[in-house]
């Protein structure tokens, strides 16, 4: 039945009335769309798209597109425009919130035709046919279930939420003639070629697909994030001629450089998706004006197709911040005296809403669009939103602006959000260091009472898939923050693990589908992670750095119930009473950690003379690569592995020095050399002296230096990842052959035993042993351990300890340890490097009185240190990490 009814639809007739044909204009030979691999006419679109049509039927059907930035995608989405088939497309990225809002909508809606264009493979129709591309077609039935009136072209979520209980309704006169105005005031040429920033599912994103198609030009399609050097790269070679951004787009490019290489060939750069703040309009503006592109700051929402109003760019520099003026076609109102809601009218106003299936069959009810937004009008003519009439919140009887409150912050320097809480104020900064003085402005300039409101410290803020800022995630944050007994025990384990890791990473962002590497965890956060999951799962599998949050949910074991039998024993039977489930006395740790502990109190108690077991800081430096590899040799892009790294080094690197740089300027005790950490390649080579103190820091940041510089050579960076373990080995056999000759021989004298060339051997072999993922691996990375580590010192105990800690490491990376242990543990393995950094000042003065009070003293101090360097670093490292994030091209 189903391949005689597509048979049938090829031979009806097609009507392209009832359709709209965004590829009428520009010569058959004329460049429609680029790609990183192909070029397409717009006569071999024209073809692809009518072929698509044909499979699609004369029948007009509702019809929803899984898409990405993909020529099959939008061959998908022209046909069924073209064809007259009302077409939602979805998010076609396969996160699980993506899968999630898809089946939401195929649930509620009941599409007739579901077309897959994000994969590759054969078209199929009815699970039968075959054509050309990778597009993918479920038919749910031959014809359609629904009424649909003759004017609906489109649905779209609502300001490309994926939590909306609503679509929005556009006809073919609201494509576009939007489209049309875009083109109109953008200045569009057939020799435009628009590079694709943002998701065709979002309406920003189609809008620029469809201005520049109706116009003539041209689309480079990429999936790219800016801040890739490869989207650069394809930006050039196809002379693409401009991007559109929303405000999250540009704090990217601002930290990637992108003024010191604007492309050539750039015409004309958009901004719309939210306010950007009025400093950061000026600045790209004059960017635009010295490299002779223009910058339009646009404002639009879903319910107007796209676009309501630009900023002429020439007028961009003197009156940032506000919206400009209505686009060509479109006229606004302010429903008030002076200030009002912003209410617009054009024919690019949606035709209403649909709540459910039935009001596909319903014509334009809207003649105008309430905004929502408070604005008002300058004596220019010009508009400027001032408000959101649903951003406020009433606390201590006073009406607060969530706008105000972020206006006022950043006046102080403090990036914010705030939000409503229920009736509470709650503000969110990316920094713990903002917290005193956010509080301290919203009580001055707002006159509110400190226990009004609430102020927290985030990562990042979180974001929409449409790249706006996400207030409900935010919310949802600050509630679970002021619970004051959160009952942990009853929520799902996924949503106990989320939190775990909103808490300790500070990403109320994070979701089911992300995992400690995605949320960017490093070594200095994973002891506490890894810690109170192991309690969580009991046993701690040896990749949970890489396991989704969901992944890693499935394996909490669940908690006993009572049999039927039990609960069901009647009252006076002689059964012994139910004692409650006593609580595990061991607890599930990585070796990594119990590694890390051991190691710092063999270091220190040894150069305190409380005891002479020496090899804890070589093992240290294996623990150290084998850590690298987990949390920074990951499967992220290229520059994001090269970021990381750099980034480690960093967090090693500037904490040594302002310690060691404070030493060396109040006691002189340190050469300006030891405080730049270049003693290895600039002191004293032959006899050890106090400079060689923080030789194992060195060692450690100087490696990292060099794990960056070798994965930022691309076709290295490919070898890892098709061979991450053939790599280690060969690294290793380098680091080894590299030792043997430095040293001249396999032992190692004096300093030699501390010189990064000779220790670097020691960190590849921790990340050799973290991709010894098999057994025959494990067995070879083994006898490595055998072949790096005795002979090195001379000295039988000192190599026992390297080798012994080395096997532990790779055949158990994960042990049971009594629950009594683990706070001690903790706190040694997480304030290793500070005590490492602090203790040569603290024990020289006590040990002669005694070694035990010099050890204990030497800890005390660096874990005080920790905790003070743990409460800025915190702050430092969000900022750091917001600002390097990779864009979600949303």
């Amino acid at each position: 039945m189903a391949e005689t009814t597509a048979a049938v639809r090829f031979l009806m007739p097609t009507r392209p009335d009832v359709g709209l044909d965004l590829l009428a204009v520009g010569a058959d030979d004329d460049l429609a769309i680029t790609t990183a691999e192909r070029t397409m006419t717009r006569a071999e679109l024209r073809d692809r798209v009518d072929d698509t049509r044909r499979l699609l039927g004369d029948i007009r059907r509702l019809v929803f597109v899984s898409c990405t930035n993909t020529v099959d995608s939008l061959v998908a989405y022209l046909a069924a425009v073209a064809g007259g088939h009302p077409v939602l497309l979805l998010d076609g990225s396969g996160s699980e919130q993506a899968e999630a809002h898809r089946r939401n909508l195929v649930d509620r809606f009941d599409p007739d035709v579901i077309v897959d264009g994000s994969g590759e493979g054969d078209v199929i129709v009815d699970g039968s046919g075959e054509g050309d591309g990778g597009l993918r077609f479920e038919e749910r039935r031959p014809g359609t279930r629904h009424a649909l009136h003759p004017e609906l072209a489109m649905l779209t979520s609502t300001s490309g939420s994926t939590g909306s209980p609503k679509l929005v309704r556009l006809s073919r006169r609201n494509l576009k003639s939007n489209a049309a105005s875009i083109a109109e005031y953008l200045g569009l040429r057939s020799d435009d070629r628009a590079a694709t920033t943002l998701p065709m599912h979002y309406c920003y994103g189609l809008s620029v697909i469809n201005s520049h198609l109706l116009a003539g030009a041209s689309v480079h399609l990429t999936a790219r994030s800016v801040v890739d050097p490869l989207f650069w790269r394809e930006f050039d070679h196809v002379g693409a001629t401009s991007f559109a951004g929303v405000p999250y787009t540009f704090e990217l490019l601002s930290g990637a450089g992108f003024a010191d290489h604007v492309p050539a060939t750039l015409r004309h750069v958009t901004q719309a998706g939210g306010r950007l703040p009025a400093d950061a309009v000026r600045h790209y503006a004059g960017l635009g004006r010295d490299h002779d592109f223009r910058f339009f700051v646009m404002y639009g929402q879903t319910e107007a197709t796209a676009r309501m109003a630009y900023l002429p760019p020439e007028l961009a520099e003197a009156r940032a911040g506000t919206i400009g003026v209505p686009i060509p076609g479109g006229s606004f109102r302010i429903d008030g005296d002076d200030e009002g809601e912003l209410v617009y009218s054009g024919p690019n106003v949606m035709m209403g809403y649909a709540g459910d299936a039935g009001d596909f069959a319903l014509g334009q009810v809207l003649t105008e669009l309430r905004t929502g937004d408070i604005a008002r009008q300058h004596d220019d003519g010009l508009y400027e939103i001032v408000g959101r009439s649903s951003r406020f919140v009433k606390t201590f009887g006073l009406r607060v602006s969530l706008d105000r409150v972020e206006e006022l912050l950043l006046e102080a320097g403090i990036d914010a959000r705030a939000v409503a809480c229920d009736e509470r104020l709650a503000v969110f900064v990316r920094a713990e260091r903002f917290v005193p003085a956010a509080r301290d402005v919203i009580v001055e300039r707002l006159g509110l009472p400190a226990h009004a409101f609430a102020v927290h410290a985030v990562d990042r803020f979180p974001r929409t898939a449409s790249g706006k800022p996400d207030d409900a995630t935010l919310v949802a944050h600050a509630r679970r923050l002021e619970q004051v007994e959160p009952d942990d025990a009853t929520a799902p384990a996924s949503e106990r693990i989320r939190e775990l890791y909103a808490e300790l990473l500070g990403r109320p962002d994070a979701t089911a589908d992300d995992s400690f590497v995605s949320l960017d965890g490093d070594s200095l956060s994973y002891v506490e992670v890894s810690v109170r999951l192991g309690r969580m799962l009991g046993t701690l599998p040896r990749d949970w750095p890489e396991r989704g949050i969901r992944e890693l949910a499935a394996l909490v074991a669940p908690e006993p119930r009572a049999t039927t039998a039990e609960s069901a024993e009647p009252a006076g039977t002689n059964t012994k009473t139910a004692r409650p489930r006593r609580r595990p006395r061991t607890t599930s740790m990585e070796t990594s950690v119990l590694l890390r502990a051991a190691a710092i109190v063999l270091i220190v108690a040894t150069h305190t003379d409380f005891i002479d077991v020496k090899g804890g800081a070589h093992l240290l430096l294996a623990v150290a690569g084998y850590n690298l590899v987990r949390f920074r040799v990951t499967g992220a892009s290229g520059a994001a592995r090269v970021t990381g790294l750099l980034r480690a080094a960093a967090w090693i690197a500037v904490p040594a020095v302002i310690w060691i740089g404070g030493v060396a300027m109040t006691t002189g005790f340190y050469d300006p050399s030891t405080a730049a950490l270049l003693n290895g390649v600039l002191g004293q080579q032959s006899v050890w002296s106090e400079q060689w103190q923080f030789w194992f820091l060195e060692a450690i940041i100087w490696t990292l230096v060099g794990v960056a510089a070798l994965l930022a050579i691309p076709w290295v960076d490919r070898f890892e990842r098709r061979h991450p373990f053939g790599l280690a080995l060969i690294l290793l056999a380098v680091a080894f052959a590299v030792r043997v000759l430095v040293i001249g021989g396999i032992e190692a004298e004096r300093v030699e035993r501390y010189a990064v060339l000779s220790v670097v051997a020691f960190v590849v072999l921790g990340w050799l042993i973290a991709r010894a993922d098999t057994l025959t691996r494990r067995l070879i990375a083994s006898a490595a351990v055998l072949v790096v580590a005795p002979g090195f010192f001379g000295e039988p105990l000192r190599e026992a300890i390297v080798v012994a800690g080395c096997l532990l490491l790779c055949w158990m990376p994960v042990l049971r340890v009594p629950r009594v242990l683990v706070p001690t543990v903790v706190v040694l393995a997480a304030s290793s490097m500070y005590v490492y950094l602090t203790h040569w000042q603290v024990y020289p003065p006590i040990e002669e009185v005694s070694p035990a009070l010099a050890t204990l003293a030497s800890f005390a101090v660096g874990i005080v240190v920790w905790w003070l360097a743990r409460v800025a670093g915190q702050g430092i490292a969000r900022m750091t990490r917001a600002s390097a994030a990779p864009s979600t091209s949303k």
